[in-house]
């Protein structure tokens, strides 16, 4: 009979990772047990460790992405078999539950937010997509947010609208750029100057420098006349009341998303809220990304995983390594761990 081992944080800013035995869960209605290969950090993974931003109950296991092959299916489970290669967002974070978590070998998680990966894709190619499509769905698709038309394979028609990506060439940038050109919307980003060719090539019109001092107003020139679908703010920090301005100031839809953590005190006739990935879960949306549109666009090549994973090490033991990594800050890149 298998076993299970996880990376455990014992406690608040515990370090490093507890490598032992953890529980082995079985798939209830509408899950499936994956068995991983490999594993993506992720901001709040980091985030959680060293600052415990958030209260949760110790002992935890973190992790979010996963990519690995089904071994058991749980009842009235029919889109996916056993052997079956696939990507997925570990839930635990909402849940509570640890069997649901990323960071071990064997995750319970929900067909959600699972998806197949083409046979000629790596594991850990593949381990950079899950939370980051989640996040950027749930911000896009989901009536609480932007509420915008959903992506098909093939694209969508264009909607002649317009909807600006603050931070291009972050993980939920790059997957929200996508999910937009599929979805019949034209994309106005910002990124760095050395990411402009990633973003453009993601599928971006336009792209501008974040931190070029006439930023806004060569933004609010490029939206003339346009009609702005919605903001998205994928990074957080200061952008935030940039993407407020960019909204109050242009036509069309005010509101915004934002991975912002903290208070939000938006203009007066704009509205903005705090993206929640765990939404996705169990909507219409959920099913026409991760089931009807992901598995084609990703076997046609029309959707890039992206960023670019960097394969940290190999083996639960290396999860550390990797976060700290991540905490020093990285550019373009998701740090991957191989199992």
């Amino acid at each position: 009979m298998a076993t299970n081992t996880a990376a455990w944080l014992d406690a608040a800013k515990a370090y490093p990772f507890n490598v032992k035995e953890s529980t082995l869960g079985a798939p209830g209605e509408n899950q499936v047990l994956i068995k991983n290969r490999a594993l993506a950090m992720n901001p709040i993974d980091a985030k959680l460790q060293k600052l415990a931003v958030y209260p949760i109950p110790y002992p935890a296991i973190l992790g979010e992405d996963i990519a690995g092959e089904v071994v058991e299916v749980g009842p009235s489970v029919t889109r996916f078999k056993k052997g079956d290669r696939v990507l997925a967002t570990a839930s635990a974070f909402s849940t509570g539950r640890s069997e649901e978590a990323g960071f071990q070998v064997y995750t319970v998680v929900s067909v959600d937010t699972t998806t197949e990966i083409p046979d000629d894709m790596s594991f850990e190619t593949a381990v950079v997509l899950p939370l980051c499509i989640s996040t950027a769905s749930s911000a896009l698709f989901l009536p609480e947010w932007l509420g915008l038309q959903l992506p098909t394979f093939p694209a969508q028609d264009s909607t002649g609208k317009v909807v600006l990506v603050w931070g291009g060439a972050s993980s939920v940038g790059c997957n929200a750029i996508q999910l937009l050109r599929h979805a019949g919307y034209e994309v106005i980003a910002t990124a760095s100057p050395g990411n402009f060719d990633l973003v453009k090539k993601l599928g971006a019109a336009h792209v501008f420098d974040y931190k070029s001092p006439t930023v806004i107003a060569d933004i609010l020139g490029a939206l003339a006349g346009r009609e702005v679908g919605g903001v998205l703010d994928a990074v957080g920090k200061d952008a935030y009341q940039h993407c407020f301005e960019l909204a109050d100031k242009s036509q069309g839809a005010k509101r915004v998303a934002t991975v912002f953590p903290g208070e939000l005190n938006p203009p007066e006739g704009v509205y903005a809220k705090k993206i929640y990935a765990p939404a996705l879960n169990s909507t219409p949306s959920a099913k026409a990304v991760f089931e009807e549109f992901l598995p084609q666009a990703l076997k046609s090549g029309a959707y890039v995983p992206a960023p670019t994973p960097f394969v940290f090490g190999k083996g639960l033991e290396s999860i550390q390594g990797a976060i700290d990594h991540l905490f020093k800050g990285v550019s373009a890149q998701k740090v991957v761990v191989s199992l």
